[in-house]
């Protein structure tokens, strides 16, 4: 059984670092700041960061040791969420940059 869910385990963040590499894509042909590092090829854990206007920068890291969503206002920590919370977050996000570019779309 723990085995198994190991196995899960590594395949969601495999699956949670393809889909921030698409989201940087994304954001990077929409004219925002952003980048998404990884750590080695089998996709383990990624450093993905966006900046949304001057000074208010989006910083989500995915590893094997946890999720982290960090905001930031002029290098300080407006913040800080860890988990289902980040994702969400993350979610959020995507869901931003989605609605805008439809409205883009519909003008």
């Amino acid at each position: 059984m723990f085995l198994r869910l190991a196995q899960q385990h590594q395949e969601f963040i495999q699956d949670l670092v393809m889909n921030l590499q698409a989201l940087t894509i994304t954001l990077d042909g929409r004219g925002y700041t952003a980048s998404c590092y990884t750590c080695g090829d089998q996709m383990q854990s990624a450093s993905f960061m966006v900046s949304l206007e001057e000074k208010h920068l989006i910083r989500f890291l995915v590893s094997d040791y946890g999720i982290t969503w960090m905001e930031l206002w002029d290098d300080r920590e407006l913040m800080k969420l860890e988990g289902a919370e980040a994702i969400s977050k993350l979610q959020e996000l995507a869901n931003i940059v989605k609605y805008s570019y439809t409205r883009q779309l519909t003008n």
